[in-house]
């Protein structure tokens, strides 16, 4: 006798805003953001870390929402994204735009109560990433240049929050995570390439799951570990890494590019998904290293 079972979704209002805020990015977002923070701080400040972490969260919380009002009818056609809140019908365009504004604000204002320069980066996060990154998409793959921007932006948004100063020591830090996000978004756009093209999305550097797009993908892997790197050598001021830190970083690095490599020689959805998942924990770790290796020198 065959039995089928039913798996149902349910939604709730704190399921729908946990979804429209996109609550683990959001949240990997502020994890950045305080990494940096305790690599710029001479001292730290509880009162600081809460209002950056609340910040943080509020700034990013927005640029989704606002993301996903802009892309509703696109987010429909794909199986990834159709059951969000606004592209489902759940929740309305106006109640979503509501969440978006009130975010935005409190993002800002907590940034500001920091200081001016936090508040700068966040509010040019938030624009770039909807009102240029969003509607480039559907447009050009170059769309992920730009929302590399904003994507590297809370790694040293973090240390000018501690010093209300940006310098090579914060560049160097969105450096890093600038580099990286290709890689990382590269993978996710191959293992999700025929799901993005029903959105009519194409996230590929050539357009399509090529040796060129691959090929790609290994020359920013290895820029991203040349960067990780630089602080080793003294030439990033107070952003400095000890030869110990160094070499373990490098060697993370190896493994990701491990990956990267693979893909080129497997060109298949499985390569591309244990690259995505290498990136993640790649940067995770780097960024407890570069705060473990300050405090242990």
């Amino acid at each position: 006798m065959l039995s089928t079972t039913t798996t149902v979704v349910k939604h709730t209002a704190i399921s729908d805003f946990k979804e429209i805020t996109k609550m683990r990015l959001s949240l990997s977002v502020v994890f950045s953001s305080i990494a940096g923070y305790l690599l710029g701080a001479d001292t730290i400040s509880v009162k600081v870390l809460i209002l950056l972490a609340l910040g943080g969260y509020f700034m990013v919380g927005a640029s989704n929402a606002f993301n996903q009002i802009i892309e509703k009818d696109l987010d429909a056609l794909m199986h990834r994204t159709k059951n969000r809140p606004v592209a489902s019908g759940r929740m309305t365009v106006n109640t979503a735009f509501i969440i978006a504004c009130v975010f935005t604000i409190l993002g800002i204002v907590i940034l500001y109560t920091i200081n001016q320069q936090t508040a700068m980066f966040g509010a040019i996060s938030i624009f770039l990433y909807t009102s240029v990154y969003t509607p480039l998409k559907t447009k050009t793959p170059l769309s992920v240049f730009v929302g590399a921007i904003p994507g590297a932006i809370p790694f040293m948004l973090g240390w000018v929050a501690a010093t209300d100063h940006f310098g090579i020591e914060p560049g160097t830090l969105f450096a890093l995570q600038f580099f990286w996000q290709f890689p990382h978004f590269w993978a996710i756009g191959w293992f999700l390439f025929e799901d993005y093209k029903r959105g009519g999305f194409f996230m590929l550097p050539t357009g399509k799951q090529d040796k060129g797009t691959a090929i790609q993908v290994i020359l920013y892997t290895i820029w991203t570990i040349l960067v990780s790197i630089i602080p080793v050598f003294g030439f990033t001021g107070k952003l400095e890494l000890s030869i110990v830190a160094a070499i373990i970083v490098f060697a993370l690095g190896l493994v990701m590019l491990y990956y990267a490599i693979l893909l080129y020689k497997k060109m298949t959805e499985k390569a591309a998904k244990q690259l995505m998942l290498s990136s993640v924990l790649y940067i995770t770790i780097i960024q407890v290293i570069y705060v473990v290796d300050k405090f242990l020198r």
